[in-house]
């Protein structure tokens, strides 16, 4: 692991670089701040183009909670890949291993700016146990915890 340190903003060009989703799964524009090893804060702008909106719902477009956990998850990918010091490769993925207390405040609609701050709690045994909460314009509107594990794939399932 890489010493804590602060972390300057992260652009769309360097996320990608430290995610291993890609269009239209990635649900983080900026990394505003992040201190390494202890907590990451970023962005989803949340806009109609959104590819779930025709669904979700047709004649009152609200983001599905799912996806506001999944943005807090890709959040702390990213401060783990930078905690580990690694980047993403075709060798191994990065999987929820849980979720708990997952609480939705306030729906999110487009026009939206999600502030996500996701925060390491613990690290045991390869298992990374984090607390996150989302915001729109200071207010809450999801919080969750969260566990992920970085596991490498075995050739034979690709």
């Amino acid at each position: 692991m890489t010493n804590n340190t602060e972390s300057s903003s992260m652009d769309i060009h360097e996320i990608l670089d430290h995610l291993p989703h890609r269009y239209p799964f990635v649900l983080i524009d900026r990394v505003i701040s992040m201190k390494i090893g202890e907590e990451i804060t970023a962005l989803k702008n949340v806009t109609i183009n959104e590819p779930f909106f025709p669904g979700h719902f047709p004649y009152h477009p609200v983001m599905p909670g799912v996806l506001i956990v999944e943005a807090m998850a890709q959040a702390a990918a990213i401060l783990s890949f930078k905690t580990m010091g690694v980047k993403p490769s075709d060798d191994s993925v990065y999987y929820f291993a849980g979720i708990d207390s997952a609480r939705f405040k306030k729906p999110v609609s487009p026009g939206d700016q999600i502030i996500l701050n996701v925060k390491i709690d613990r690290i045991l045994k390869g298992i990374w146990k984090y607390s996150g909460v989302a915001r729109v314009d200071g207010t809450i509107v999801a919080e969750a915890q969260m566990m992920c594990i970085l596991k490498a794939i075995d050739k034979k399932e690709k």
